[in-house]
């Protein structure tokens, strides 16, 4: 004897649902309140994550930052600069090197005075951060002993003033020295492992900085990668390079990508962190399920015996309950995709980030609610697939 068929049982579940009433509703509702719980906390935790991999990867991933740790009582002191075209040559991965010597010094223009950092570096800096000029050029190999100097956006809104803005062909006077500007970056974003924001900064040749600082420092190189380089290896290679032409003093060379490949690993972690409390209300609605199906077993039990009773096997009772569990986790499954990705969406446009699907937060947030919803319905299915005919007929 053939059972009922699939669109038979889709029927009565539908119909069964909407006899229970408010009960369902409640149940789908936690069920919704779960689901949308997981999608919203991963959407936003993987937002979230792409916006602080974007501002890296504005800055380029292939950027090695030198640095030298103070270490040891008395540290011996660093060279003034360091040749660029000989560590290119000795380091066959690096395209661009750009040593830095940063220093905080007041400067005056238009009669007033503005504290900013001065930044002494060569025109390989440009090509290793990027750096986009919005009005005149940037500092070039015939520029080593000039007095000239470069002025990053911000800093230009610093010093001028509306009566007074600072354009190109403007002196800035920095210590006893004048400096003719020459150029004005275009706005960027900073990022906190380059040691120079050049927005704020005031860029001048390196060869000439000692007139300014008769005790001269190198601070930091910057170096950029070839496009096909090995990082780790390059990174090795450069801070050998390095050693050898600063002897006595610590180095380290950070890599970007490397920071970005551990946010990656921390961010998704993270995100299913936040995506474990949302199920944590999603077992509540699951709990939900079980006490309506079971109140739905209790209430219906002459209908249970009559099916039995007409022929109706154990199999296709335990089938009917399940598929009504069922049903009710793939609404509240559906209604919690609709609602987690709009609430991820809106918080996403409330703090400025650009929204980003996490792939895996549908199947997730979905596939878990309906898992829940016929794990604990799965019970009741069973309490009233072994209902004996004759004693659900008496106690009806």
């Amino acid at each position: 004897m053939r059972g009922p068929s699939l669109a038979q049982t889709l029927l009565q579940t539908v119909d069964s649902l909407r006899q229970l009433g408010r009960r369902a509703l409640l149940a789908l509702l936690g069920i919704m309140v779960g689901s949308t719980a997981i999608i919203a906390l991963l959407n936003i935790g993987h937002s979230a994550a792409e916006q602080v991999m974007r501002l890296f990867k504005d800055m380029g991933t292939d950027v090695l930052v030198v640095t030298f740790p103070l270490t040891g009582a008395r540290p011996r002191a660093l060279p003034r600069m360091l040749d660029a075209g000989a560590l290119k040559r000795a380091v066959p991965g690096i395209r661009h090197a750009a040593p830095l010597s940063v220093y905080n010094v007041p400067l005056r223009f238009a009669g007033r005075t503005t504290a900013l950092r001065i930044v002494g570096t060569t025109p390989d800096l440009a090509d290793a951060m990027n750096l986009r000029m919005a009005h005149g050029r940037f500092l070039s190999l015939f520029d080593r002993d000039a007095t000239f100097a470069v002025v990053g956006a911000e800093a230009a809104l610093a010093l001028g003033s509306p009566a007074h803005p600072l354009v190109p062909g403007d002196s800035l006077q920095i210590g006893g020295y004048l400096y003719q500007v020459i150029g004005i970056t275009d706005g960027m974003t900073g990022n906190p492992l380059i040691p120079v924001d050049a927005d704020r900064s005031v860029i001048v040749p390196i060869e000439g900085l000692h007139r300014l600082f008769p005790r001269l420092e190198l601070g930091a190189i910057l170096a950029k990668a070839k496009p096909l380089a090995d990082l780790p290896e390059t990174a090795s290679a450069l801070r050998e390079y390095v050693r050898t032409q600063v002897r006595g003093r610590e180095v380290q060379v950070d890599i970007p990508q490397q920071l970005i490949d551990g946010l990656k690993r921390q961010s998704r972690t993270f995100s299913y962190m936040l995506a474990g409390l949302g199920a944590i209300s999603l077992l509540v609605g699951g709990v939900g399920v079980m006490n309506v199906m079971l109140m739905s077993v209790f209430e219906r039990r002459r209908e249970i015996g009559v099916r039995l009773a007409l022929g109706a096997t154990r199999r296709d009772i335990r089938w009917l309950f399940l598929a009504e569990a069922g049903l009710l986790a793939l609404a509240g499954a559906a209604l919690g995709a609709v609602f987690g990705v709009g609430a991820a969406y809106a918080f996403a446009r409330f703090s400025d980030w650009q929204f980003v699907l996490a792939p895996a937060s549908l199947p997730l947030g979905m596939g878990t609610s309906l898992l829940t919803g016929l794990f604990f319905g799965w019970y009741p299915a069973i309490a009233a697939a072994r209902l004996e005919p004759v004693q659900a007929l008496r106690d009806a």
